[in-house]
């Protein structure tokens, strides 16, 4: 039984949020409450549960592609440099770019893959292949990298969502063939709930009205037989709760101290509610931040980006390992692609996916170091090439995930990675 929220006054941000948080539900002939999801309801998928591993991962996804050569594969002295210099960091032998002071003194965290050599160069598909590690031309509703880990990482007893976004999405695939269960809410790059999250009466109230629902639900289904009723209580139920645990959301007492550190920006404040989150046993936020493709003026736009990402991004490495949230929580800074080595008239980098970077640190990853590289000019991959395969399993192994994990749409197997992807072992403790 599916619940029309068409009639509900949100806008569109409240509405996705909120739909994707009641999504349908079937029930099977055994009282089994599972998801609406077409072929899924006979699919070996429901009957596997998966195994909880503890581990969290934040995502930090730069919508639009960030440029590697003025960030973390800087090519001093050489015709695609740009005016950026680098500085030295904390790990002899590794620089950064200038813009990212604060991370510079957290490089003995950081794993970057220097080698990314992807498929996809375009925001659409790109966005999809790096949430996915599968093209979007396949036309098949695979799974985004957040339902994969809430799948496998979720505590089913939190009343938090499992896959929780912030900020401009870099993909829309949400839960593909794992269900609606495992579908994103979506927040703003700021992390705070939407209006229709808090109860509109005393909880007292909200408890009589959940009882007298309850009881004319059951009156209802004494005399009709259709098993979906009770999958519209299951849905109901997931929305109490939410609301019960909103002030997990809430951080505007904490984020008075904590905004100097982070930067008094929406991204920074989503940095900051993505730590609270974890803390709280969320297994997956993203949190995106926009503005990266500069086909025009890049250097100004990395510049002004930086200044934001480095105080967040570096307060919230801080701030996990200060409260042992690291060793367990992995974190993820990445793109949809880099951009070019070669500068265009327009004193802009254009979309690129030969030879970019990632960063990983945490969760797992063996920090203080770089994998693989680019050639002089960072046109193409000198050494080591990773793929998006090899990325994802990289990430699912640090977190405890079987990269090779096998689901079914149907009687179709569908696996989390394609096959020959393996996960990059020197990156892994």
């Amino acid at each position: 039984m599916a619940i029309n929220f068409e009639s509900v006054n949100c806008n569109r941000e409240q509405h996705l949020s909120r739909r994707s948080l009641l999504k349908s539900t079937l029930v099977t002939t055994s009282g089994m409450v599972v998801a609406n999801w077409g072929a899924l309801f006979h699919s070996q998928t429901i009957a596997a549960q998966a195994k909880q591993t503890g581990k969290r991962c934040i995502m930090l996804y730069m919508e639009g592609g960030a440029s590697q050569i003025d960030t973390f594969d800087m090519k001093p002295g050489r015709p695609t440099a740009g005016p950026f210099r680098p500085i030295k960091t904390n790990v002899n032998g590794i620089e950064i770019c200038e813009y990212l002071p604060k991370m510079a003194q957290h490089a003995d965290k950081l794993a970057i893959i220097r080698s990314m050599k992807t498929k996809s160069v375009d925001h659409g598909i790109g966005g999809y292949h790096m949430h996915t590690c599968y093209p979007s031309s396949e036309r098949f509703p695979h799974a985004e990298i957040g339902a994969m880990i809430a799948k496998y990482c979720e505590n089913s007893n939190n009343d938090l969502p499992s896959f929780i976004k912030m900020g401009s999405p870099g993909c829309t695939a949400g839960s593909g063939y794992l269900g609606p269960q495992y579908e994103p809410f979506t927040l703003d790059t700021d992390g705070k709930l939407p209006s229709f999250a808090n109860p509109s009466v005393p909880q007292e109230v909200q408890d009589r009205r959940g009882e007298l629902l309850k009881f004319m639900e059951d009156q209802h289904a004494k005399n009709h037989f259709a098993r979906p009723f009770s999958s519209h209580r299951e849905a109901e139920l997931r929305t109490v709760r939410l609301i019960r645990a909103r002030k997990t959301f809430d951080v505007a007492n904490d984020w008075g101290k904590a905004r100097e550190r982070y930067g008094n920006s929406p991204f920074g404040r989503g940095c900051f509610t993505a730590l609270k989150l974890v803390e709280a046993g969320v297994p997956f936020v993203e949190i995106g931040q926009d503005g990266y493709d500069s086909h025009n003026d890049n250097f100004p736009v990395h510049k002004a980006n930086m200044g934001v990402l480095d105080p967040a991004w570096s307060s919230l490495l801080q701030d996990l390992q200060d409260r042992g949230l690291l060793q367990d929580t992995l974190v993820v800074w990445t793109s949809e692609f880099g951009r070019t080595p070669a500068i265009n008239a327009q004193a802009g980098r254009d979309h690129f996916g030969r030879a970019w970077t990632i960063v990983l640190a945490g969760g797992g990853i063996k920090g203080g170091q770089h994998y693989g590289s680019s050639n002089r000019d960072g046109f193409e991959v000198e050494d080591k090439p990773v793929d998006e395969g090899s990325y994802f399993a990289t990430i699912y192994k640090a977190l405890g995930i079987n990269p090779r994990a096998k689901h079914y749409l149907g009687v179709r197997p569908i696996w989390a990675t394609p096959e020959g992807s393996k996960p990059i072992q020197e990156l892994i403790g």
